[in-house]
């Protein structure tokens, strides 16, 4: 899936869009690639000396895997929004220049909330783990 269709699907924009491209995907399961350019506007300050991708970045880059996973589903107008995250597990840190790959899971849906797991790696190493759940948020006119 090209950034075209990745734009195509989620509302998100540079610079806070976050995938690369989509590897993978089915009904229930998608994989996205994202690496970390050295000029991406979070290094500036996290750290200055000792640039690394903050956690929440790696949570919303999945989480936007998340919303491409679900974007098939007719959401009457809406966007899909957090609305719960559970069980965050960070074992790696990311730095400019790493490249990594989001997979999430679509666990459960029930009406307009969806259940997912989502797990990072890079190299091959787990980078972060957790649960999370999004419903849909109308678009006001």
């Amino acid at each position: 899936m090209s950034r075209a269709e990745i734009e195509a699907a989620i509302a998100h924009r540079e610079p806070m869009l976050l995938l690369d491209e989509i590897l993978e995907r089915s009904a229930e399961r998608i994989v996205c690639q994202k690496t970390f350019r050295p000029e991406e506007f979070f290094f500036q300050g996290h750290y200055p000396d000792y640039p690394l991708v903050p956690g929440v970045i790696l949570i919303e880059a999945a989480m936007q895997a998340g919303a491409v996973l679900v974007s098939d589903v007719p959401l009457e107008g809406g966007v899909p929004v957090a609305t719960r995250i559970n069980d965050v597990k960070f074992k790696k840190m990311i730095r400019p220049g790493d490249s990594v790959l989001l997979e999430v899971v679509l666990n459960e849906r029930l009406a307009d909330a969806f259940f997912m797991a989502a797990k990072v790696r890079c190299d091959g190493k787990t980078v972060v783990t957790f649960n999370f759940a999004v419903t849909v948020a109308k678009q006001s006119a």
